[in-house]
């Protein structure tokens, strides 16, 4: 794919468009669900937008701009908070526009990487800005997910049982459910378009079977007869992820959560990581069962690791007095 520039920087309408080709080719190119790739494109349109009222040429760009182009991220005011962006945003999107130029490079469009050489905002790897829940608060809204409706409980215990993400519980189809080796099984497409499998609890199967039963009768056929996704409206479409979102704030301040109005479906996938590790689950199987490629990034969502009741040492004490060995002398 051969990319020339062909307006002058400065009209930002058309110099955006220049890329648009290009970009699509990107996103096309990379396994992303629906939602990170129009993130990805605003992020990238975001960048070429600040190019053209700038007059730096994308292809032309240095790490010097790209640097430039972070300062001006961090001095944007988020209009949701009415704080600036948070670090963690500003190194999504630079991660993002990593990911064009990596594309540039290999079409041979540009030398290098500028933003290899940027200097990123530091991220903390043992810090997450998502709102924790304890497992009391995920109970509470649980019994009140129930009290709502059937729907909004199958919902909320995907989200807290199994952790999943709130797109891939929105992305859900009846085809994805199944049985394998004596286990309910549901089967979806994770992060980076990887395909994903995890048992359904007997609690959630139990919520899951109570909704499409419902569903069912609403629509005066059998169980069986059901198609397409899992999770519809009363008219009929899928249910979206901002509505999910809503669903949980609401549900939270029904349950009398105190911080019901910073809590997001995340809250609930962050609660399943540390309820896990706290139950003696080993750190690589909640690992697998996140889909996470790190186990750094397991550790982020684990908020009870700094808990002094499981520090390493009473283990190493226990063992010894099970040996017969003094404790102390």
């Amino acid at each position: 794919m051969e990319i020339v520039p062909r307006s002058a920087p400065g009209t930002v309408a058309v110099a955006v468009q220049e890329y648009v080709d290009f970009t699509d080719a990107w996103l096309t190119n990379r396994r992303l669900s629906a939602h990170t790739r129009e993130a990805y494109r605003r992020d990238v349109t975001s960048f070429l937008a600040w190019c053209a009222a700038t007059g730096i040429e994308p292809l032309q760009a240095k790490f010097t701009h790209i640097n430039e182009y972070a300062r001006a991220l961090e001095a944007t005011v988020d209009p949701r908070s009415g704080r600036p962006l948070a670090p963690t945003t500003v190194a999504r999107k630079l991660s993002g526009l990593s990911s064009w130029y990596d594309f540039l490079v290999k079409l041979e469009a540009v030398p290098s990487n500028p933003v290899g050489g940027a200097d990123r905002p530091s991220v903390s790897r043992d810090h997450s800005a998502t709102i924790g829940m304890s497992p009391a608060e995920v109970d509470a809204m649980l019994r009140a997910a129930e009290a709502d409706s059937p729907r909004h409980h199958a919902i909320i215990a995907l989200l807290a049982d199994l952790g999943l993400r709130v797109g891939e519980v929105c992305r859900l189809d009846l085809a994805d459910l199944g049985h394998e080796r004596g286990h309910r099984t549901v089967r979806f497409v994770g992060k980076g378009g990887k395909p994903r499998r995890r048992a359904l609890a007997p609690g959630t199967g139990v919520a899951l079977d109570a909704y499409l039963e419902h569903r069912a009768r609403l629509a005066g056929v059998a169980v069986e007869d059901l198609t397409g996704p899992v999770f519809v409206t009363t008219a009929g479409g899928p249910v979206d992820r901002n509505a999910v979102f809503r669903l949980v704030r609401r549900l939270a301040v029904k349950a009398g959560i105190p911080s019901a109005e910073h809590l997001s479906p995340h809250s609930l996938r962050h609660a399943f990581a540390t309820t896990a590790r706290s139950e003696g689950v080993p750190l690589e199987d909640v690992q697998d069962a996140m889909g996470h490629a790190d186990p750094r990034t397991t550790r982020r969502y684990d908020r009870d690791r700094h808990n002094l009741d499981r520090d390493p040492s009473y283990a190493i004490w226990a063992a010894r007095a099970r040996r017969g060995t003094p404790a102390e002398g």
